[in-house]
């Protein structure tokens, strides 16, 4: 079982993030996943996030216990759930806002611009959660470009679907070109 919680703060689309990530793995790869959201009660800007488990056996208990991944896209996220973090587990997070510290010296950091890249290359840093989506898929492995793709078709209103796809694959190519 893979244990991965994504972070950030309400608005960030942490949710929908799970939401593919959790998706391409239960319908395009037959694996088996959970997910679970927490979010505060003023949602939009105050931490959130949710939990994904992905393994090839049932999921018996679907809630997250120590983290293997921890995607980051806010510093007070980051703050809150590092502590969950395996020793030697693996940060994902957004390098202009996240400042990843106080970790175990096993812990791998791969830290990409998303919502700058978000902001340039498509207009909108509402797409720095898909760019998120396709660095994480690169650097981890843990899901498929391809069903990655599928569930984010599936998952996005019809007329920003070329849009998040286009974040997608400028997220997968940062991480295959930086950390590959």
């Amino acid at each position: 079982m893979t244990e991965v919680r994504i972070s950030g703060y309400g608005g960030q689309g942490v949710i929908l993030s799970a939401m593919v990530i959790g998706k391409a793995a239960a319908l395009y790869e037959n694996k088996f996943s959970t997910l679970a959201q927490a979010f505060g009660p003023e949602a939009r800007g105050s931490s959130c996030s949710a939990q994904v488990i992905i393994g090839d056996e049932q999921i018996l208990y679907p809630y997250l216990v120590n983290s293997d991944i921890l995607v980051s896209m806010s510093q007070e996220a980051f703050r809150i759930f590092s502590k969950e973090l395996k020793s030697q587990g693996m940060v994902v997070y957004e390098s202009e806002l996240v400042k990843p510290e106080g970790l175990s010296k096993e812990v791998k950091c791969f830290g990409i611009p998303s919502t700058r890249i978000a902001e340039e290359e498509l207009g909108k840093n509402i797409f720095s959660n898909i760019v998120m989506v396709g660095f994480f898929t690169a650097v981890t492995g843990l899901i498929k470009e391809d069903s990655a793709k599928k569930a984010i078709s599936s998952l996005v209103p019809e007329h920003t679907i070329e849009k998040n796809l286009k974040a997608f694959e400028l997220g997968f190519a940062y991480g295959k070109k930086h950390f590959a």
